[in-house]
């Protein structure tokens, strides 16, 4: 449908390029048409009438905002990578102010809206996603605009400690709570490869060696419960930090980010080592019994609840990495689109 929608304004163009010059940058200043595509980050409308009419990208709609001024407020990032494509242009252009004084450092620190804010779960990545929006757009305009103030007596800074305090509470509040619940877990499985470590399977001889100290899966049983051990507390430890985190607003760049993703997945390694410790018990005790086909049956299902926590979680995995390995380059890397 986007293919065949591309196709059909490609052949409208045609069609309105037959007019004379003149009514046709009319009729776009007009219906805001080429501001309305910035707004919904359409980039190929916006590429194909900038190859027609190049100076477009110095009209402004009626609050004075320049095409990466409207992506900038909307959050369209494949709109706003455009203006590294047009070198010292854009110097002048994120010079442009609206009626109110704002700069687009300013527009960058207001909120975003719902519809582009919830693009990501969770208030704490919105948070994030928020603050690499402002870093971002700070590379590009001039220091002097860092310290401008509008007409409410604020610079971009100070309103986007207003606009997103209420988003910073609810971050802080969405990363204690899952720091919370996922240490109670964290904690179970300590204890349980804590305990396992002494309580070897099949018991031990005279000597106190292990029974199955032989057995290539009881070499499975010690490292996994050694590995469920390290890893569940190395887990604990991050989600601690988190707890008593500052929470200041560049905490949610990228510490708290990369302390839960750590933490997330030194807990998914603990789960994944216990059922593992736990399969290989049972190979050890019921192989020796001829018990045949129940030792695999059991271990199999013990893999269970690991998929169902994988497909549960993998979007939240995804958008960590994601945000916190490589955010900038995610978000506004250079496109194949090219104004010019």
């Amino acid at each position: 449908m986007r293919r065949q929608a591309s196709e059909l304004v490609k052949r409208l163009w045609e069609q309105i390029m037959v007019l004379p010059d003149s009514n046709v940058l009319k009729l776009i200043q007009e219906t805001q048409v080429f501001h309305d595509a910035a707004k919904i980050g359409n980039v190929e409308f916006l590429t194909l009438l900038t190859h027609s009419y190049p100076d477009l990208i110095w009209k402004v709609n009626l609050n004075k905002y320049s095409i990466f001024h409207v992506a900038v407020i909307n959050r369209q990032e494949k709109v706003f990578s455009l203006i590294y494509q047009i070198g010292a242009i854009k110097d002048l252009i994120t010079l442009y102010k609206d009626k109110k004084g704002n700069n687009i450092l300013h527009l960058a620190g207001k909120l975003a809206p719902p519809s582009r804010l919830n693009i990501v779960s969770g208030a704490a990545l919105q948070m994030q996603r928020e603050l690499l929006w402002f870093k971002e757009v700070e590379k590009i305009v001039s220091h002097s605009l860092f310290d401008m103030k509008n007409d409410d007596h604020k610079t971009p800074r100070e309103l986007f400690s207003e606009e997103h305090k209420n988003l910073r509470e609810d971050g802080e509040e969405w990363m204690k709570e899952t720091a919370s619940s996922c240490m109670v877990v964290a904690t179970l499985i300590a204890t349980v490869a804590f305990a396992a470590a002494f309580t070897v399977p099949g018991g031990n001889n005279g000597t106190g060696t292990p029974v199955f100290l032989k057995n290539r899966w009881f070499t499975v049983f010690v490292i996994s419960d050694a590995v469920a051990m390290f890893s569940s507390t190395t887990s604990i430890m991050m989600f601690l930090s988190i707890l008593t985190s500052r929470y200041t607003e560049d905490d949610f760049l990228f510490s708290l980010p990369a302390k839960l993703m750590v933490g997330l997945v030194s807990l998914f390694a603990s789960i994944v080592c216990v059922v593992l410790t736990f399969s290989a018990t049972f190979f050890l005790v019921y192989n020796e019994e001829k018990q045949g086909p129940l030792p695999r049956l059991l271990a199999t299902l013990a893999w269970l609840p690991i998929t169902i926590y994988a497909v549960l979680n993998y979007r939240l995995w995804i958008a960590l990495i994601h945000s916190t390995c490589w955010p900038a380059m995610v978000m506004f890397q250079p496109r194949k689109h090219r104004l010019y």
